[in-house]
This record gives structure tokens, C-alpha cells and sequence, in this order.
């Protein structure tokens, strides 16, 4: 679960561009957080990663990324994003070191100070974390899940105080983290490859991509049914062969010419489209000619070929 662009209003005007960077670049907080402008190129569609926020005990510190040398990255922006910081940048040229997310002192924000006033508020706004309806003028309701799941209701004089009750309330609800997890699983389930991918985001290792940040779609059958959609395979078995004096039954002599033991074939892979018509491809016997070279058989022009 995670805000779609139609939720994104649910967010105040001023923040909508780091959640954009999150779900449409993939960045933890702390890079949000410690992004400047000169890491980002709007012309080319391009921000670079390079620096982090850091929390500590005495503050925040912004130091060049600390984890591996892989999360130092360039990722590709989507239009959206490209547009958000562009409203943001406004028409001035701001300063390269200047932090794009900066708080109201021009430093980076606080995680927690960002969840209570901004993130929660909008969950709630967006009905990702619980509701909040008016009933009657001057009357709004506060609908919201307790920790074992109850739904707690409160009726309040204004909207601001039924959004602020119920985003302090709620238990659970969506992560800001959750926002690069659902960027990973899109471009996963969107067929980019995993190696790439795991560039983007800034993995060391493709197994940390796909084991902890994928899930099987729901609808994961359909997807498996339609990669064969086009023609279904079959495997056609090595005929019997013909003996001396035997007349080979109808069709059977366009399968002599390739389904030959002697040159390690064992059989013809051919496809069947709906509807009786048929599909043929190019195969691989998998036997060997006495070259030591693997046989392929091109199943259409009825030629045998010999591959290095």
C-alpha cells in the first residue's frame, strides 16, 4: 500500500516533492533529507546520490554516504518528480550546497518531527490511516484502528483537530520507507532487470533486491499463463524407425531428415496456436555431430546447422 497520485493532495503543497522523491527515485529519508540542488540535473531527468542525513544524539549531521559504495549512485527521474522540483525550485537558481527538503532554518529535517506533523496527518487525510468525514457543518468525525484493531470514533468542531487527533491516535499505517519499497517492487514486477535495478536503488548484492523488497503479485498465475500465451510447446517424440521396405506413413519423411539418432537428435519442438493453426520454432537438440558441435535445427527452411 502506498499513496498514488491521486492521494498526493492528501500531502501539504510544501512537502509533495520528497515524498515524490521517495516513491519516484526509490531514496531513504536520510538521502532525501541531505540532498542538495547540485545533485540534481532537472534538464537531463537525472539526481545523483551522494550525501546523507545522519541523526545522532547532538543533531543532524550530513556526511557522504556512509553504508557502501554502492548506494553513491545516479538515478533516473520520472516526469512527475522532475516537475515537482521544478514548482519547487521556482524560477531562481538556488544554491548548489542548499538542501532541496530543507527545514524552515535551511538545515535537514527531523524523521520524527516530519512523521508526526506531516506524514501521519496526510495518511490520514488520503483515508490510508483511518478517516475523517464532515457529518454537518461545524461537525467531522474521527474514524481510526486502535492496536488490537478496534475502530475508535470522535467528533470534533473542525477538520485540523479531527486529522490531529486521529493521526495521533492510530496504530500502524504506511512507513515513509514503504514508499521505496513499493518503488523496488514496481520496477521488479515491471520487468527491469534486477541488476539494474539494484543499481538504481543502491544494493551491493541483487539478493537483497529481490528478498526484501519484492512480493509475488496477486495476480502471479496470470502473469506465468501469459508468457505462453502466443504458442504453447510441445515436445514431438523420435519416430519409429522405418525398416527395409517399409513405405513411411504420410508426413512422417520431414521428420527423417532431422529426428536422426545418429547425429544426436532426439525430437522436433513445435508450437500449436489457437484455433489449429501451428507455429514453429528454432531448437536446440541438445545432441552433439561428431565434430563435438551441438546440432540446431532450423524447424522452418528444414535445414540441419552446425553451431560453434
Amino acid at each position: 500500500m502506498t499513496i498514488r497520485h491521486g492521494q498526493l493532495p492528501a500531502v501539504p503543497a510544501e512537502h509533495r516533492g520528497i515524498v515524490c522523491a521517495a516513491a519516484g527515485a526509490g531514496l531513504r529519508w536520510g538521502e532525501c533529507a541531505g540532498l542538495p540542488w547540485e545533485a540534481v540535473d532537472l534538464d537531463r531527468g537525472l539526481l545523483h546520490v551522494a550525501q546523507v542525513a545522519v541523526e545522532t544524539h547532538g543533531g543532524i549531521v550530513l556526511r557522504a554516504y556512509p553504508k557502501t559504495r554502492a548506494g553513491v549512485r545516479t538515478v533516473p527521474m520520472p516526469p512527475f518528480l522532475v516537475d515537482e522540483l521544478r514548482r519547487r525550485r521556482g524560477a531562481a537558481v538556488p544554491d548548489g550546497r542548499a538542501l532541496v527538503f530543507a527545514d524552515r532554518d535551511g538545515g535537514p529535517q527531523r524523521r520524527s518531527n516530519f512523521r508526526r506533523r506531516v506524514w501521519l496527518p496526510s495518511l490520514v487525510r488520503a483515508g490510508l490511516l483511518g478517516r475523517v468525514a464532515e457529518v454537518a457543518p461545524g461537525r467531522w468525525v474521527a474514524a481510526w484502528p486502535d492496536r488490537d484493531g478496534r475502530k475508535e470514533r470522535a467528533e470534533f468542531a473542525d477538520e485540523a483537530a479531527a486529522v490531529a487527533h486521529a493521526a495521533a491516535s492510530a496504530f500502524g499505517g504506511l512507513r515513509f520507507h514503504d514508499l521505496r519499497h513499493s518503488y523496488i517492487t514496481w520496477l521488479v514486477t515491471d520487468g527491469v532487470p534486477v541488476n539494474v535495478v539494484r543499481r538504481v536503488v543502491g544494493h551491493e548484492k541483487a539478493s537483497t533486491t529481490l528478498n526484501r523488497y519484492t512480493h509475488t503479485p496477486d495476480d502471479y498465475a496470470d502473469r506465468v499463463r501469459l508468457t505462453f500465451a502466443d504458442a504453447s510447446l510441445t515436445f514431438r517424440p523420435t519416430p519409429r524407425p522405418v525398416g527395409l521396405g517399409e513405405v513411411p506413413p504420410p508426413g512422417r519423411e520431414r521428420f527423417r531428415e532431422r529426428d536422426d539418432p545418429r547425429r544426436g537428435e532426439t525430437g522436433v519442438v513445435e508450437g500449436s496456436a489457437p484455433g489449429g493453426s501451428s507455429r514453429t520454432h528454432s531448437a536446440v537438440t541438445g545432441g552433439a555431430t561428431a565434430e563435438g558441435l551441438p546440432v540446431v535445427r532450423d524447424v522452418n527452411t528444414r535445414r540441419v546447422v552446425k553451431s560453434a
